[in-house]
């Protein structure tokens, strides 16, 4: 490991050319990210379905290019870049990194993995932990979640290392939704499945290109239906099910079925 008058002796003397040539790829490198955020976004939303998508995903990439490229123009003008000097550096640096910014680092290193791997981009609805949202923004070093209550959460890309990421579409515009049905059991299984097929294909928010289908199963309370449809478009998710389940309940009332007197426990947190 490289002592104090090693690493002394490693950096060059900067003069005002050094210093201004650094300050014009530092503010370069700002100005091209603060760019391409706008820019893209502009152009992804005015493009349809997938397609949108697959444009946000660039945001990351390239502003990870333009930091990397800023690093690699910045260092032969602080250091000497040979294979002894860059030893010695990259030694201290993990030294540093490895104590005192162990986490930070850890949330780095994460969000690389996150935006090589595609574990989450822009537009897409993930479950992270108690965090359920749509992705705005990746950034190196955390993933900027909005709920549907419009709170903005930021998340540490670290997360990846040992908990699990829900993906509702995974880059698809469209995702699925599910309307929960609790009756009693005492009813025409038959007709209350037509019936609630009835109430997904006429929704003005169905994706009819996707399938419907119901799910039935028996409990120790009743019977509980899960209505299953795709909309239009993810941002539709919460309008979608709600629509389903109001007109859906209607429908039911109208076909005389009765809904179970007390509360349905769902059976893994019974």
């Amino acid at each position: 490991m490289p002592n104090e008058n090693q690493i002394g002796n490693i950096f060059k003397s900067l003069d005002s050319a050094a210093l201004l040539e650094l300050a014009i790829i530092v503010v370069t490198a700002i100005l091209l990210i603060v760019a391409v955020q706008r820019i893209v976004p502009w152009v992804a939303n005015r493009l349809p379905g997938r397609n949108r998508l697959y444009v946000l995903s660039i945001v990351p990439f390239f502003r990870l290019l333009v930091i990397l490229a800023a690093i690699f123009m910045a260092i032969p003008l602080l250091i000497e870049p040979s294979l002894q000097n860059m030893v010695a550096i990259l030694g201290s640096l993990g030294l540093v990194l490895g104590f005192a910014l162990k986490d930070y680092a850890s949330s780095l290193i994460a969000g690389i993995v996150a935006t090589g791997e595609f574990n989450y981009r822009n537009g897409d609805w993930v479950q992270l932990e108690d965090v359920y949202g749509e992705v705005r923004h990746i950034g190196l070093r955390t993933v900027e979640i909005v709920t549907p209550d419009d709170n903005r959460v930021l998340i540490p890309h670290s997360f990846l290392w040992n908990k699990p990421v829900i993906n509702a579409n995974n880059g698809d515009s469209r995702l699925q939704c599910i309307a929960d049905f609790y009756l009693n059991p005492h009813h025409n299984a038959q007709q209350v499945q037509k019936v609630l097929e009835n109430v997904a294909l006429t929704s003005p928010y169905l994706y009819f290109d996707s399938p419907v289908v119901v799910i039935v199963k028996e409990e120790p309370w009743g019977t509980h239906y899960r209505l299953k449809a795709y909309p239009v478009n993810s941002g539709q998710q919460f309008l979608f099910i709600t629509d389903m389940t109001v007109r859906g309940k209607a429908a039911l009332l109208d076909l005389g079925v009765e809904f179970p007197a007390t509360c349905a426990i769902p059976s893994n947190k019974a």
